[in-house]
């Protein structure tokens, strides 16, 4: 079978899958030790943290394999990467995790070789597999919730990239920027990168919410906003509008540089919509060629593509010895 984890930075979820068939056999969860690890900047703190984090890992794919009776394949996603330069962590946004051979150390304390990948790509991975891009030969799998990540998957593999950063989309400057988008203008971002106007600073669930804040002085959520211009209220649907472009405008980047056949848009953001009717609508303005036959789709799995993706990182008639 298939074991696959989703670390995330507020539970840990395993789930077995059948090995051929991917059948769903078990799943269960359990809080990430101390679930705000990533505010935990101590060096000591951080070092316990990091060690109970590989060993609630070791003990929930040790339920899973007594439960089911079986030993399977370990895959893991987590939100950030392991480096080709130093094969540590970088790029987490659980920070106790940056600076650790993860991968090495779950493989000596399990007695197995464990696979890493970073979430969005497992989340690609996933939907390529059996999910809403099934057979398609490349797929761009989009993560907008509160940040923006992505991932892409050509021939059923994940492409990682030569630097692991693959994907990345979310911290490429928001593309064909208005004069209110640019640097001093007032929709402009500082991004959390430390760079000024990230595509992630536009189209994730808070870009969205401070566009709406920046235009009327309200607050409100992704969520909110989407129900108030469904009741009409104009400056909603005003901000729906501009973050429809903005995304349209993002990924008619990724049709460029990588032209895929199918983008599926997973996070929260994912559950408004109209995107999946205005952003095809608007893509072809921006994207370089006549005519953009990219789907652009909901994942079939949901809130599950993520750890279904890290049992997929085996492929099949691989195992682990």
């Amino acid at each position: 079978m298939r074991i696959g984890i989703d670390l995330g930075g507020t539970k840990i979820e395993a789930v077995a899958l059948d090995r051929e068939s991917g059948r769903e056999l078990l799943r269960r969860r359990r809080p990430t030790p101390r679930a705000a690890c990533g505010a935990e900047r101590a060096p000591g703190r951080a070092a316990a943290l990091y060690q109970a984090i590989v060993q609630a890992i070791v003990e929930l794919v040790g339920t899973v394999e007594r439960e089911i009776g079986r030993r399977g394949t370990v895959g893991v996603g987590i939100p950030g990467a392991i480096s080709p330069a130093t094969g540590l962590v970088k790029n987490a946004n659980t920070t106790c995790l940056i600076g650790h051979a993860l991968d090495r150390d779950l493989g000596a304390a399990l007695g197995r070789p464990v696979r890493l990948a970073n979430d969005a790509n497992c989340f690609a991975l996933s939907e390529a597999t059996d999910g809403a891009a099934a057979g398609a030969g490349v797929v761009f799998g989009v993560i907008i919730g509160t940040g923006c990540g992505g991932g892409l998957v050509v021939g059923g593999r994940v492409l990682a990239g030569h630097n692991a950063v693959a994907g990345e989309w979310g911290h490429n400057p928001l593309p064909w920027p208005d004069a209110d988008e640019r640097e001093g203008g007032r929709f402009a971002r500082r991004c959390w990168c430390g760079k000024w106007n990230c595509i992630e600073t536009f189209v994730s669930g808070p870009g969205l919410a401070a566009d709406y804040r920046t235009a009327t002085g309200d607050e409100r959520d992704a969520a909110a906003i989407a129900a108030s211009a469904a009741s009409g209220h104009a400056p909603a649907r005003a901000a729906l509008e501009r973050h429809a472009d903005r995304l349209a405008r993002a990924l008619a980047t990724i049709v460029n540089v990588v032209d895929p056949d199918v983008v599926v848009l997973g996070g929260g953001v994912s559950n408004l919509a109209h995107l999946y009717r205005e952003v095809p609508a608007r893509w072809g303005r921006y994207a370089f060629t006549d005519q953009v036959a990219t789907a652009l789709v909901p994942p079939k799995h949901g809130d599950s593509s993520g750890v279904r993706g890290a049992a997929w990182l085996w492929p099949a008639g691989e195992a682990a010895t």
